[in-house]
């Protein structure tokens, strides 16, 4: 596969989840099922390199060739429950 032309985006988060965006290149979007999300061993097999723990967890349709990733963030980076 052409693993040296997948661009990774840097790690963004919110209060629970730490996040990353991978684009595949274009010709690389048939390859990506229409009708599942990927398991860590399918993305692999395209040549997406990342630590274990991400999950590919979302399809934007409009552009099929953008992997949405997500993983729990470490527990001591997670803001506390807030208290009223």
């Amino acid at each position: 596969m052409k693993a040296d032309q997948i661009q990774y985006s840097d790690k963004y988060c919110d209060d629970i989840y730490e996040y990353r965006h991978v684009i595949l290149p274009s010709d690389m979007a048939k390859l990506v099922p229409k009708t599942h999300l990927m398991t860590e061993t399918e993305w692999r097999n395209l040549g997406v390199q990342q630590s274990p723990g991400w999950v590919h967890y979302l399809v934007h349709s409009p552009e099929p060739h953008i992997l949405l990733f997500r993983r729990p963030k470490p527990a001591a980076t997670q803001e506390p429950d807030r208290v009223p």
